[in-house]
């Protein structure tokens, strides 16, 4: 997780602002699932290719 988005959270959170922290998690969760399709994709074609 990259340190400002830690930073942003920490903030949200001890503020205790409900809307920023979820607004910050579901980010963090599109960002993750996007990344690892992509790394899944590339995995497999590179698999493909070695074959």
């Amino acid at each position: 997780m990259p340190q400002w988005l830690c930073n942003q959270l920490m903030r949200a959170y001890l503020t205790k602002n409900r809307k920023q922290i979820r607004l910050l998690n579901d980010s963090w969760f599109f960002y993750r699932t996007r990344l690892l399709t992509k790394g899944q994709h590339k995995e497999t074609a590179s698999s493909t290719t070695n074959d």
